[in-house]
């Protein structure tokens, strides 16, 4: 491809992304500039590129651009927040990131990522507003009936090893140690976690909750320590998540999203008790119980490196694994009756249960999703009956075709492997797999009703590479 029509690709992929992408050259000449920095700046992009980059941004110098530092040291600034008002009187606020570019050793300029996060933290900050004035020291009845705040009463359970957690989680509630909750997604670990605050000696005060993978690593710091005004441009002062929780519980789920660097922070506030906003030199002392969650086993994460080590043994004072809804079946009936009874009350219906095809499907099914997922599944079977029961045509599709996949581990550990015998009584290991290899495939054949796709996914193949051996293999169908 000549270089030409390479460079104007590279233009056009360029041009599709959807952040700002600004590109000086050494001399701080504008070599590229797609519409969406053009959008967050107020400006066209003819207004920008070909031109000296002081000349178009006057307000800007030598030491506050940061394309121009990084050509100056050629060292690269991430994930800078920038508040700054456009040409067209427009506040935006970006995170930046700006990286040298360098041909060989040669630095020839730079390149500036900006993601525009204004309606984020917007949406954030109204958050933490609303969450500031409900951080009240009583809540409320009608906030409870709301189904706001949940007690240990209103965990669903016939299960043995659930009520040993519950009465693990109630001890715990006692003191204001951290916990660490793992539970897989769906299984109700903030319905836990409030629990756990409203039995405490804490209930009275305020409960804030934060997914520390819904934000970028810059907002989320802002979010949980507060700023001070003047700390990054257009900064105003303002209470964090610690702050807001005084006195309280704050729950902080999937940690294990939340970067490292964070994590160190957050280590010294669980430490010492003392929170210091971005910006200012004055640590203030708090009293906040810290509730963790991740959705996949501690250790593993720690293994990972996506948890400090340390942090992890500092938060696993009380540690509470709820069990996934595969691994608590004899609950199905009392969720299902649960979750009906409450459908019935918002929708004004008077449906009974469910029929028995759909009974024994529930019981079959593996729920990934857990117990959100049957709660989701139970109301969209509501806005499809019609009658008293709940039956298989009222029930999403999707569940049907995942229930044989996922009890495939259960069918293929019940298969007898051919173990064929030489004549010496030896096994030849090439023959104990290719016999294994087939009969493996025909039940996975059989299982899926000859389904070429699904057999792949439950062997964890590719569907070419079983076309391929099933050719291999005579042609095998069923």
């Amino acid at each position: 491809m000549p270089m030409s029509e390479t460079v104007e690709m590279l233009q056009a992929i360029l041009g599709t992304i959807d952040e700002g992408i600004h590109v000086v050259d050494a001399s701080g000449i504008t070599i590229f500039y797609n519409h969406v920095a053009a959008s967050l700046d107020g400006l066209t992009q003819e207004e920008v590129l070909g031109k000296p980059l002081l000349d178009v941004f006057p307000s800007l110098d030598q030491q506050t651009s940061t394309l121009l530092r990084v050509i100056e040291n050629g060292q690269p600034i991430l994930n800078q927040p920038q508040t700054y008002t456009n040409w067209r009187g427009v506040r935006v606020e970006t995170i930046n990131t700006t990286l040298p570019v360098r041909v060989g050793k040669r630095l020839v300029g730079a390149v500036e990522v900006a993601k525009d996060i204004r309606k984020l933290r917007e949406l954030s900050e109204r958050l933490i507003d609303l969450q500031a004035q409900i951080a009240k020291p009583k809540r409320t009845k009608q906030s409870e009936a709301d189904g706001l705040i949940y007690h240990f009463e209103d965990i669903i359970t016939g299960s043995e090893p659930m009520h040993k957690l519950i009465e693990r989680g109630k001890r715990a509630a006692r003191t204001s140690s951290p916990v660490l909750v793992y539970g897989e997604t769906g299984t109700g670990k903030e319905l836990f976690v409030q629990s756990i605050h409203q039995a405490s000696g804490r209930s009275g005060r305020p409960f804030i909750a934060q997914n520390c993978a819904a934000l970028p690593a810059s907002l989320l710091e802002s979010i949980l320590f507060g700023t001070t005004k003047g700390s990054f441009t257009g900064a105003d002062d303002r209470p964090g998540l610690f702050e807001l929780a005084n006195g309280g519980t704050l729950f902080l789920d999937e940690l294990n999203s939340m970067p490292l660097e964070l994590q160190a922070k957050l280590l010294r506030v669980l430490q010492d008790g003392h929170i210091r906003r971005i910006g200012s030199e004055r640590s203030v002392q708090v009293d906040v119980r810290v509730i963790a969650a991740v959705n996949e086993p501690p250790l593993e994460t720690v293994k990972k490196g996506a948890m400090r080590a340390d942090l992890f043994y500092r938060l696993n004072v009380v540690s509470l694994e709820l069990p996934p809804l595969r691994e608590r079946r004899e609950d199905i009936d009392l969720l299902v009756g649960h979750f009906i009874e409450k459908y019935n009350r918002r929708f004004g219906m008077q449906v009974q249960g469910i029929d028995t095809a759909v009974q024994k499907r529930f019981h079959s099914y593996g729920w990934p999703g857990n117990v959100r997922e049957l709660e989701h599944v139970i109301e969209a079977a509501m806005n499809m009956v019609d009658g008293p029961t709940i039956a298989a045509e009222h029930i999403p599709a999707h569940l049907w075709e995942r229930t044989s996949l996922d009890s495939h581990k259960e069918g293929m550990a019940q298969i007898a492997l051919p173990l064929p015998l030489q004549e010496d009584g030896a096994w030849k290991l090439p023959e104990v797999l290719r016999k294994t290899e087939s009969v493996l495939i025909e039940k996975a054949m059989s299982r899926t009703g000859g389904n070429i796709l699904q057999a792949a996914k439950l062997l964890g193949i590719p569907r070419q590479t079983l076309q391929y051996k099933l050719a291999n293999l005579g042609g095998l169908r069923h």
